[in-house]
């Protein structure tokens, strides 16, 4: 009996103990559930009002440290790379390419590549000098651009009066504009230039406003008109002349439009004055013309200060040159420029060649992009997206002893949002000292930013697993 009441005493200690858990429990689960439902609502208000800045510490802070302690080193890495970069492009630049010793008899003369305006070689091609009527290119093509060529042209007393060479026109008569670019170029016509400048600009010192204004758009360095023909001439601003480098640019420049390349390859050229009454020939005095195979264009020059000048231009295959000579030769020694221009024509055509130093099939790892929004609805996610470089030809002259060099500047990360062919890098070619491309790097795909609204769809859903987890324990406890 005793037994029996001390089994029953315990029984009873059991249950009451076993209630008292359970009543326990539920009190524990119901402050939980109550403090998420605070956590959730806080979050609400703070994702309506469009506000991350406090955001509970269990989010906001540690997402933040976590981009802050991966990108931190990432960033240090990124600085280091752009500035290894650019001391390698400081270390590039320094190093000049040597260049061979050609016999020459001009004083100044300069080889360009047309295309790219590098030049090739040079001797005192940096000089500023008299230049003669290698003017003319500068005159001619000025008024390709800003005159009409079937515009009349009336000859002014000052055009008239202009010393040999010169086409013989008196004052009154008129001509076609067209003729008279073939009288300034095939015959270097000094009165034609005048009558020329006049026309298309009203005076030769508005004219040669616009010869320099041109010559400043082409990138001369050290170039300054005074007259449309060459002839020699200073003010108080400066002597008329040019360097050998910036002839070379006007060059190519000109060697770009057809009626240009037209004119001065014509081997002769007949005309009239508008009335009729006289009649004029003009022949092509430019002899390198026939001595190599694809020379395209030129122009010759003589003052006595200027001494013989010349620019001329030849072309083969993918490969255009361009010859500028200064003061090369005075009486009796007209035909050094042509020696001078053969020998560097020919440096150019054996040394140089159009080769593809482009880089295909690089590739580059996925960056990582910070704030991203995650894109499998976790809260801790890292986003990347890969990066895309479009292939392309890329062809430079270069001789075969030459190198190419890439400077790559890619970041380790970037911010979001991100859209698909943004760029956000570029990889930058280097010839020597001078940049010859640049590719840019883009992002292959969109990445939105993390909005605080994110935030508060993730807490949303958070809420309803964690009320549907505490129901079912409280169906289960019951």
């Amino acid at each position: 009996m005793r037994i029996r009441k001390i089994w029953t005493i315990c029984h009873q200690e059991q249950i009451w103990k076993k209630k008292k858990k359970q009543k326990k429990s539920r009190q524990y689960q119901e402050a939980g559930f109550g403090s998420r439902i605070l956590l959730f609502a806080l979050c609400l208000i703070l994702g309506i009002a469009g506000s991350m800045s406090v955001i509970p510490a269990d989010i906001s802070d540690m997402q933040k440290e976590s981009v802050e302690t991966e990108a931190q080193p990432e960033q240090e890495a990124a600085v280091q790379v752009n500035a290894l970069a650019a001391q390698n492009v400081m270390n590039q630049t320094q190093a000049v390419t040597e260049q061979p010793e050609i016999t020459l008899y001009a004083r100044s003369a300069v080889l360009m590549d047309a295309d790219s305006g590098r030049v090739l070689y040079e001797k005192n091609g940096y000089e500023h000098m008299p230049n003669a009527s290698t003017t003319k290119i500068m005159t001619c093509i000025l008024t390709l651009e800003q005159g009409n060529l079937d515009d009349e042209v009336e000859v002014s007393s000052y055009a008239a009066s202009m010393p040999k060479v010169r086409l013989g026109m008196a004052l009154g008569d008129t001509f076609h504009l067209r003729d008279l670019l073939y009288s300034l170029m095939l015959e270097s016509h000094n009165d034609s230039a005048v009558a020329i400048a006049e026309h298309v600009a009203g005076s030769v010192e508005k004219f040669a406003e616009m010869m320099n204004a041109k010559a400043k758009e082409l990138g001369c360095k050290d170039t300054y008109f005074i007259t449309p023909n060459g002839l020699d001439s200073q003010n108080e601003t400066g002597v008329h002349g040019t360097t050998a480098e910036d002839l070379a640019k006007i060059m190519s420049y000109c060697i770009k439009n057809e009626t240009f390349l037209e004119i001065t390859r014509t081997a002769s050229y007949q005309f009239t004055n508008l009335k009729g009454t006289k009649s004029y020939s003009c022949n092509n005095h430019n002899a390198f013309l026939q001595m190599m195979e694809g020379a395209l264009s030129g122009k010759t020059g003589f003052t006595g200060n200027a001494g013989y000048c010349y620019v001329g231009a030849l072309r083969q295959g993918e490969r255009t040159f361009v010859v500028a000579l200064l003061a090369c030769g005075w009486p009796n020694n007209k035909t050094y420029k042509w020696a001078d221009a053969k020998a560097l024509m020919n440096y150019g055509l054996e040394q140089y060649q159009k080769m593809d130093v482009y880089e295909y099939d690089k590739t580059f790892s996925p960056v990582k992009v910070i704030d991203a929004e995650p894109e499998n609805g976790r809260l801790y996610q890292e986003v990347t997206v890969p990066l895309e470089i479009e292939d392309k030809k890329l062809l430079v002259l270069k001789r075969t002893d030459e190198e190419v060099k890439t400077i790559y500047d890619v970041p380790k990360t970037v911010e979001a949002p991100v859209a698909e062919g943004q760029k956000v890098g570029s990889v930058r070619y280097y010839l020597g000292e001078r940049e010859i491309a640049e590719i840019p790097v883009c992002v292959g795909r969109n990445v939105k930013k993390q909005q605080s609204s994110w935030y508060r769809d993730y807490l949303l859903k958070l809420f309803f697993l964690e009320k549907e987890l505490y129901l079912e324990e409280e169906k289960n406890i019951s």
